[in-house]
């Protein structure tokens, strides 16, 4: 088993022998993004080849960060087995730059550690003090105006998955502790975090083409980026195909798109945004595609193949918004979205495409023609434009009106009827309620 490559925030040893190394390592991903992942078990190049793991040898990875890593942090330290090599997993993160390792400064650069003077230091992070400062900026939100079900929800998360250690939390401790309060008041990041004054739009809708003209569903949520999330994943989920698959005599459901891609794009999408733009977040879903926009344009210097082909240092423009998402496991690395989202794609055989304006982002994803081991009708393929965009209304609504589908779809009540009429000539729909009110059962 291959893991991947190192990066900014991903680092391996091959064993605890290696201890000193390993403290640099969390030292400097501290100092550069604040959050990180390192194994001991695992060769440079990726490949886990495993070590002794015992009660003491966890022990003695806590001691050595708890000794060595000032200030101090709380990491969660556990074993993990992969293709029956057992490693040491170590997830940390730390808001109280900058840290040293044995009294010694280092800043992380593409898969390297490299030791600064404490000078040099200050002088990276005067240079990018502005890197997220929107986020730290005072929200017109006060400190009461949360959603307390979803602070719960983060911390109740990031505990089982381990990336925040066990231990008493409550709102005012997650807010504190993560600098989201701005005296009495939340902080931009905060607010869009876990506010209740609904502080993010999204717009999601279906069309019947791969044009936006013919809406046949449109939703508008607003809400906080915690309580998003999972909306706008049903949806997606909701609205386009599933695979019928017979394992084992049982039948098993498969969208055609996988959960672990769609949660992935999603989540980067809301970490990488810009929230005080001039568009909103929308997801279309098409025949043959799904869009998930996302306001604010690319703002790396690095292309998306760049971050795939490479290891690039990120440039991540809500790094908070983005520390809980990890934190959370919506997104599985800090700052490597491109690179995931395209293994993610390549494994499934999903292709994609994005394009980027100056308003915005969006991340395209090609719906994959399924084939499904159940039997379907033997019907006539050949549909003209209007056929299918009427059959498509009639797949969320059967039992619109000829009047309902021609207001819809902008064509008269007469071409109505007389698509109506063709489309069961094909096989593809019959007429099950009467013809002053009817009903059409959608066969294909």
């Amino acid at each position: 088993m291959n893991l991947g490559k190192e990066t900014e925030t991903l680092e391996y040893k091959k064993t605890t022998g290696e201890m000193n190394g390993a403290m640099i390592s969390i030292a400097s991903i501290l100092n550069k993004h604040g959050v990180g992942t390192l194994y001991f078990g695992v060769k440079p190049n990726g490949e886990a080849v495993g070590q002794d793991v015992s009660e003491s040898s966890l022990r003695s990875v806590s001691r050595s960060i708890y000794d060595h890593i000032k200030p101090q942090i709380y990491p969660v330290v556990e074993e993990v087995v992969i293709d029956d090599k057992h490693l040491i997993k170590v997830e940390f993160s730390g808001e109280n730059v900058p840290y040293s390792a044995a009294g010694r400064y280092y800043l992380r650069v593409a898969d390297e550690d490299k030791e600064v003077r404490p000078e040099e230091l200050r002088a990276f992070f005067s240079a990018n003090k502005s890197r997220g400062k929107w986020e730290r900026e005072t929200s017109a939100a006060t400190a009461k105006q949360i959603d307390k079900s979803a602070i719960k929800a983060f911390w109740q998360k990031a505990v089982s998955v381990g990336r925040l250690p066990e231990g008493h939390y409550t709102c005012p401790i997650v807010l504190n502790r993560f600098g989201l309060l701005s005296g009495d008041h939340l902080t931009n990041a905060g607010e869009i975090l876990f506010g209740n004054t609904r502080p993010v739009p999204l717009k999601m809708g279906i069309f019947a083409t791969e044009e936006k003209l013919t809406i046949l569903d449109m939703k508008f949520e607003e809400d906080n980026v915690f309580n998003l999330l999972p909306i706008a994943e049903s949806y997606i989920l909701r609205n386009i195909r599933w695979k019928s698959k017979i394992v084992r005599t049982e039948r098993e459901e498969i969208p055609e798109i996988p959960v672990a891609v769609i949660r992935e794009v999603l989540a980067n999408g809301f970490a990488h945004a810009i929230y005080n733009g001039r568009t909103v977040h929308e997801i279309c879903i098409h025949p043959g595609m799904v869009t998930i926009y996302s306001p604010g344009e690319y703002a790396s210097k690095f292309t998306p193949e760049e971050y795939i082909k490479g290891n690039f240092e990120s440039e991540i423009r809500n790094p908070t918004i983005a520390k809980f998402l990890y934190l959370n496991k919506s997104i599985e690395q800090f700052g490597s979205g491109f690179k995931r989202i395209n293994s993610l794609c390549t494994d499934s055989g999903v292709k994609y495409s994005y394009r980027n304006n100056e308003n915005g982002f969006k991340f395209i994803l090609y719906r994959p023609q399924i084939q499904n081991d159940m039997p379907e009708p033997d019907l006539d393929a050949s549909l003209n434009m209007t056929e299918m965009v009427v059959l498509a209304v009639l797949k969320r609504k059967p039992d619109s009106s000829r009047a309902e589908i021609a207001e819809k779809i902008s064509k008269t009540v007469r071409t109505v009827q007389r698509t109506l009429e063709s489309l069961r000539n094909k096989g593809y729909i019959i007429r099950i309620g009467s013809k002053m009110k009817p009903v059409w059962k959608v066969l294909k």
